[in-house]
């Protein structure tokens, strides 16, 4: 019997292992035959990211900033000296995140799916197709489509994007820039990007699950940036949970990562705080385990960690989600207007792509720009 039994071998639950097996007898089992695949990710990363892995993956591009379309066409650009966000080949980064784990002393056992799981005898079982596995315990890090998370009842994030990108054979003319662009027309609910590194271009988005087909809207916006006649050589899509859900524990289980819905609402990335999560998981199970309590009261105190460390960014960020999908096309327009002001892009340029929150708290500390912006923030806030 192990210690512990991590459901899901991406990044997240490879973290969340390689800091338990200093203390537990840990397996990672994974439904896919190998780490980080099928991609579904922008493999768009921050510095902190980068650092709280733990390994050195290949940086594709550096970037420094984003050009920001409006639904008018309008533009503005923010950009700083110092490197915003690196571009990684997220396939391999999942794959040295296993390495990692293992050198760490976990096992894993690839190939193998999760079906379900029975609490007797003091001990887990858990179903796979496989045969059946004993554990004290067990992490669920099985993603987006987590099962664990839905062996806790009315557990469901509050909403889902789904999204699709493209890698196009194309050489942006700024390698150091995103761009970014919004309104109903071109990704309702969320935003599109154009990523650019060496000769191909990752093109893509994200829409509210009741807008049409996102590859509907990436056909257009292929069309409208001219994009459209060029090769396509990889395809990407998946979904991302948004919002938070009711619980990230239960008798003998943990959540962490997209399983616990620990993804950050406005640009939907969710390493930053899976990583930082893996740390306040890690405590719990090892204080669980020295104590021999591996019940649901005294496992809660996990989401208490893990929220203190992290659910101040998430929930600042669904707020403002909440607000920006609220907005009208013209509403977002105006705010263009307001933001587009040097005093306003130079606080946007000092920002973190891991605490986006922070900007949108900065920018309304000033008085000028909080009077302007009050009307369309409270016109969205009341829909």
């Amino acid at each position: 019997m192990h210690d512990v039994i991590v459901i899901g071998g991406g990044p997240a639950g490879n973290k969340a292992a390689s800091l338990i097996a200093d203390r537990c007898d840990v397996l990672v089992i994974e439904d896919h035959a190998v780490p980080g695949r099928p991609v579904q990710c922008t493999g768009l990363i921050s510095d902190e990211v980068l650092e709280l892995s733990g390994i050195r993956p290949t940086i594709l591009n550096e970037l420094y900033g984003a050009n920001i379309f409006f639904p008018n066409g309008k533009s503005i650009s923010v950009s700083s000296n110092e490197r915003k966000a690196v571009l990684i080949d997220r396939g391999e980064f999942d794959l040295l995140m296993a390495e990692k784990a293992e050198e760490n002393g976990v096992k894993h056992k690839y190939s193998t799916r999760y079906t379900g799981h029975a609490i007797s005898g003091g001990a887990v079982r858990i179903a796979t197709n496989d045969g059946t596995m004993t554990a004290s315990m067990i992490v669920g890090a099985d993603g987006h489509n987590s099962m664990t998370a839905r062996t806790i009842e009315n557990n469901a994030p509050k909403e889902y994007v789904r999204g699709i990108q493209f890698d196009i054979r194309h050489r942006a003319d700024d390698q150091k820039m995103i761009n970014i662009r919004i309104g109903s027309e071109t990704a309702p609910g969320f935003f599109s990007w154009e990523i650019p590194f060496g000769d191909i271009t990752r093109v893509g988005l994200c829409t509210s699950m009741n807008a049409r087909p996102p590859m509907e809207y990436l056909k257009a916006l292929l069309k409208r940036t001219g994009l459209d006649g060029h090769d396509v050589v990889r395809r990407y899509n998946g979904r991302i949970p948004l919002g938070g859900q009711r619980k990230t524990y239960g008798e003998r289980m943990l959540l962490i990562g997209d399983a616990a819905c620990q993804v950050k609402p406005i640009s939907g990335g969710g390493l930053q705080p899976a990583f930082r999560s893996a740390y306040s998981l890690s405590e719990t199970v090892s204080e669980a385990f020295d104590k021999n309590d591996l019940s649901e009261e005294f496992l809660s105190r996990y989401e208490r960690r893990w929220k203190q460390n992290v659910g101040k960014e998430l929930e600042r960020g669904y707020r403002l989600r909440k607000m920006y999908t609220s907005m009208s096309d013209d509403e977002m327009n105006r705010i263009s207007e307001i933001v587009d002001k040097e005093k306003i892009r130079n606080m946007l340029n000092s920002g973190s792509i891991d605490h986006p929150s922070d900007m949108m708290i900065k920018m309304l500390g000033h008085p000028v720009t909080l009077l302007r912006l009050m009307p369309t923030m409270i016109r969205a806030m009341m829909r």
